[in-house]
């Protein structure tokens, strides 16, 4: 049994009085201990409305509307809230985009720590400031005991970020799902704090969903891929032979858009058009607006993934995605 299965997942938001309209349509998602899942995508794909229903954080008056969501066998969607918020944060941690957001700017650096431990253990105050400062150094940071005592405004956005891992790995869960994790950082320090995660996962077995827009990154780290649009995954597999091979047009188009495709003072390739918002998604496959691959069928069926990586019906054979 895997240790995270979702299973036709569906999240709603109202529309009116008598109308829905859906964030996430039938997704689905295996991932095994120590297994690292990278999710792709553009900005309304609804990657992050993924990693918020696996914690029960849709806020109303969105819901989940349909599917499972099995940890360990356990369905999340039946728990209390006292149960969920006693693996949320414990078992499986998140890390946010804007470390701003996850730290209290109010309280010292040790004191969130500490408050958070002791929600989830029953450690006295002196065992988890030991354990604070442990995690600290853990992830690099210089003169942990005395950061114990600063606030988040006194530090860097990257020594903010590797705070807000550190929190996450403090009760040593099983999952992390890191949602945008280097945004906000400028590039040098992305890589830092992306090989501090790929490193952290590894020495301690700890299995990653990275939520991210950046191909890039998830080649690195990742060792399967879910590409999303409009609320579906269209691809899914092991990230190289996605990378080296993408069936699915619009991942193809995500991967031509990459830098390093394009010959110095050339322009980056594009994918025409935009992604339709959930409230006017077309009829048939949501992509077929998009590409030039679409027929009639693609204007009037809506694709599902059925003994290929690709949710499509006119995926690219092998030759095409190498050229």
């Amino acid at each position: 049994m895997a240790m995270l299965e979702v299973r036709d997942l569906h999240v709603a938001f109202p529309r009116g009085k008598r109308d829905e309209v859906e964030a996430l349509r039938g997704v689905d998602l295996t991932l095994e201990k120590g297994e690292r899942l990278g999710v792709v995508g553009e900005s309304g794909a609804g990657k992050s409305m993924l990693a918020f229903a696996i914690l029960n954080l849709i806020a109303e008056p969105g819901r989940v509307s349909g599917g499972t969501i099995n940890f360990h066998g356990e369905n999340l969607l039946e728990l209390s809230e006292r149960k969920i918020r006693k693996l949320r944060g414990n078992r499986i941690s998140m890390i946010f985009q804007d470390p701003m957001v996850t730290l209290n700017p109010v309280m010292t650096i040790g004191a969130q720590m500490i408050e958070t431990l002791q929600a989830h253990r029953r450690i006295s105050k002196s065992e988890a400031h030991k354990l604070c400062v442990e995690k600290l150094r853990m992830v690099a940071i210089p003169s942990a005991e005395n950061r114990m005592t600063s606030y988040p405004h006194e530090l860097s956005g990257g020594l903010r970020q590797r705070v807000v891992i550190a929190i996450a790995l403090l009760t040593d869960p099983e999952l992390i799902i890191a949602d945008e994790p280097t945004t906000a950082l400028d590039v040098t320090i992305q890589a830092e704090i992306m090989a501090l995660i790929l490193k952290l996962c590894r020495e301690n077995d700890v299995a990653l969903i990275l939520i991210t827009h950046d191909l890039g990154v998830v080649a690195e780290v990742t060792e399967r891929i879910m590409i999303m649009y409009a609320g579906k995954c269209v691809e899914e597999g092991p990230t190289q032979e996605i990378i080296k091979g993408p069936q699915h047009p619009y991942t193809y188009g995500l991967l031509q858009a990459l830098p390093q495709n394009a010959e110095r003072g050339e322009r980056l390739y594009q994918i025409p058009g935009s992604m339709p918002p959930i409230t006017a998604l077309p009829k048939g496959c949501a992509y077929h607006p998009r590409c030039n691959r679409a027929t009639e069928r693609c204007r009037q069926e809506i694709p599902e993934r059925a003994g290929g990586h690709a949710a499509c019906f006119h995926p690219l054979t092998p030759a095409e995605a190498a050229s």
